[in-house]
């Protein structure tokens, strides 16, 4: 009876003695902080400034108004050169969806400047028959774009956030007036000194239809601050230049005379972004 109470009292000994040991192997309790992860959700302001590293103008044609006939004769310029608007300024409104989807208003602004001639075997007006007429011309332009943009963020790693994005609206171009100089061309006839004339075309200004596409990269520069930097190709659809003169509107001519041809854009642009959230 002692022998089996001796070793009931060991075996629960042992046993009490090799639960301390196993549990002093075990490593302490690590108690994890609890983490809340903001949603990215809310609106966003934005400012850009773009540089375009090619701005194609695709020609610009004409129509000429013969008031003895009453008839128009369509024509290009045999030369056109657009310079300027190399630079843009944009500022717009946004709004964050969610950690992938995005959308934002802008507002574009640029300018350009334009110089043309053409040439033709007809006189200049009062030239001697024969002779022909070179025409030069020159101009600028402002132009403002409204456009409609959406992205799509493609995750983020150490602070950098690709994306892709398209954007649909419509740009309003105002042409100034359009200076123009005639000046007589020897042609079968010699144009024995005759002097050049001036003329005046005022310019058109119309809202045109304008689509862009765009990919770039932006860093979390603060909290609420992101920095942006991107590729954007824009198209904005061709329109009216400039009308007829007052010497020809007088004599009939109506509607416009010269028109311009769609203007795609590539253009590399920075900004930055401030969020709400």
């Amino acid at each position: 009876m002692i022998r089996f109470k001796a070793l009931a009292v060991g075996t629960a000994m042992a046993a009490t003695l090799a639960g301390t040991v196993f549990a002093g192997d075990l490593p302490p309790e690590v108690k994890m902080q609890e983490v809340t992860v903001k949603d990215a959700q809310g609106f966003y302001v934005r400012g850009d400034v773009g540089y375009a590293v090619n701005a194609d103008h695709h020609g610009v044609g004409f129509r000429d108004y013969d008031s003895a006939t009453g008839d128009y004769n369509s024509g290009s310029f045999d030369s056109a050169r657009f310079d300027g608007g190399d630079f843009t300024g944009s500022l717009g409104v946004g709004y964050q969806f969610n950690d992938l989807v995005r959308a934002d208003i802008t507002g574009d602004l640029f300018s350009g400047d334009f110089k043309g001639k053409f040439s033709s075997d007809e006189p200049c007006a009062g030239g001697g028959a024969g002779t022909g007429c070179g025409y030069k011309g020159s101009s600028s332009y402002t132009a403002g774009s409204l456009l409609l943009n959406g992205y799509v963020d493609l995750g983020t790693l150490a602070g950098f956030t690709p994306y892709v994005g398209a954007g649909l609206g419509a740009t309003r171009v105002d042409w100034n007036s359009v200076n123009a100089t005639a000046s007589c061309i020897d042609g079968s006839a010699g144009c024995g000194g005759a002097g050049s004339s001036a003329s005046r075309y005022p310019g058109q200004a119309d809202w045109r239809f304008t689509y862009a596409l765009m990919a770039g990269v932006s860093y979390d520069l603060a909290q609420n601050v992101k920095i942006d930097l991107g590729y954007r190709f824009s198209h904005v659809a061709g329109g009216d230049m400039f009308g007829y003169s007052g010497a020809d509107s007088a004599a009939g001519a109506s509607g416009a005379m010269g028109r311009d041809g769609s203007l795609s854009r590539h253009e590399i642009r920075i900004g930055l972004r401030v969020t709400t959230w």
